[in-house]
């Protein structure tokens, strides 16, 4: 099953979606808190800042939309609130765990330097995903006529992956090359993810 096909079959359960939304309110947060976590205590540049904020803004924001589903319930982040909630909470942890690795070997970086780095590494990754993911999320949302929308979430994330380029290119010079690495841990990562999506959705009981 395509990603296009999981999502409509999420978005036609209100629990499903109710939980598929907490989700990725979740990992919107868990960004943001990253971001911040990166953070030098003097040097935080404007986009920084930016990119945090608006992280945290969309988490706020795809949980004020659950009550949309007509789904009463996923007030917090609890396993029983989300869908594949092990992988769900693991994947921005683990992408940042092996992208902090990566640059430690090829680089030599540590502490200030390293965690910059990995910022610049793990949101240029993540832009990319949700520069395919919110589309076609937001294609299904219109093809279903719902009263949900995260065309603004699209537009944003769009935003940052220009800016992450610029910064990537400023702190790298050549940092394609870095880029397909990345990327192509991320995308291993995703497709446990999504797996363990579809799996969480096949064994919900009230699906039919």
């Amino acid at each position: 099953m395509d990603l296009r096909q999981i999502i409509k079959q999420i978005v036609s359960s209100p629990e499903l979606h109710a939980k598929w939304l907490n989700s990725l309110s979740m990992m919107e947060n868990t960004g943001a808190r990253k971001i911040s976590a990166c953070e030098h205590d003097q040097l935080v540049d404007e986009i920084v800042l930016k990119h945090a904020a608006e992280e945290a803004r969309h988490a706020y924001y795809l949980k004020s939309q659950i009550k949309k589903t007509g789904f009463q319930g996923c007030q917090t982040y609890q396993v029983h609130e989300l869908l594949a909630p092990v992988q769900s909470s693991q994947y921005l942890h683990a992408l940042d765990t092996f992208i902090s690795r990566y640059l430690k070997n090829e680089f030599g970086f540590s502490g200030n330097e390293l965690r910059y780095a990995a910022y610049l590494l793990v949101t240029y990754a993540i832009e990319v995903r949700a520069d395919e993911l919110y589309p076609i999320y937001e294609e299904v949302l219109r093809e279903t006529v719902s009263k949900i929308s995260v065309r603004m979430i699209v537009v944003e994330e769009q935003g940052h992956l220009e800016e992450m380029i610029s910064q990537m290119d400023t702190f790298f010079g050549d940092w394609k090359q870095h880029a397909l690495f990345v990327e192509s841990l991320e995308q291993k990562l995703f497709a446990k993810w999504i797996s363990a999506i579809q799996n969480s959705i096949q064994n919900e009981p009230q699906l039919v």
